[in-house]
């Protein structure tokens, strides 16, 4: 397949486009319907699914087998540090940060500011808050 293809398609039917792009995503709950419309008339896409970005980051790759792969390096030159991350680290990294928000009552819905430097550790909070259904904000430490 080409991009043009691809592009054509999306264009011409965009329901049935992304009906098979969702296949090839692992939800929790597989959407009832691709494409609707609210009570506005505004477009809503994937009514009804549900699915989780750390959980398809992480857990979905350790599952099936990359857990010893690479998934993130950190080269900093200004602290001359290169540091690499697996899949499996990451995955403990994020999880142990869910669980201490989760300690400290943060749940889905609620909002968290993350005030830090370029770092891997701004990686582990992203993706702990959207392990825990939290709305996150970057705010880059260097300000």
């Amino acid at each position: 397949m080409t991009y043009e293809s691809l592009y054509h398609g999306s264009i011409t039917d965009p329901e049935r486009f992304w009906a098979e792009i969702a296949d090839e995503i692992h939800w929790f709950e597989r959407p009832r319907q691709i494409l609707s419309k609210d009570d506005q008339g505004l477009d809503r896409w994937f009514k009804g699914g549900m699915l989780n970005t750390c959980h398809l980051a992480l857990d979905y790759h350790v599952a099936n087998g990359r857990a010893g792969q690479t998934a993130l390096i950190y080269d900093s030159p200004v602290t001359q540090t290169c540091e690499k991350y697996t899949y499996g680290q990451l995955l403990d990294e994020t999880s142990r940060l869910a669980g201490a928000l989760q300690s400290l009552s943060v749940e889905k819905g609620d909002r968290v500011i993350i005030y830090m430097p370029m770092v891997p550790q701004v990686v582990f909070a992203m993706l702990a808050c959207a392990r825990l259904g939290a709305v996150h904000s970057v705010v880059f430490g260097g300000f």
